[in-house]
């Protein structure tokens, strides 16, 4: 009984995968370009978040 309830709850995600899939489009040079600035920015951020944290630390302590 569980062992259905399972396979049941993964071909419902396997569709709703497919479905997503179906309807997303390859993103143009510029769309690309402006994904990867804003995810560098993003890591630099909380790459300097997390160096300000360490360096309190170790001032504090």
């Amino acid at each position: 009984m569980v062992k259905m309830q399972w396979w049941n709850d993964f071909k419902i995600f396997a569709k709703e995968c497919w479905r997503v899939l179906k309807i997303t489009k390859k993103p143009t040079k510029e769309e690309f370009k402006t994904i990867v600035k804003v995810s560098g920015l993003g890591l630099l951020l909380i790459g300097f978040i997390g160096f300000l944290v360490v360096l309190t630390k170790q001032l504090l302590f």
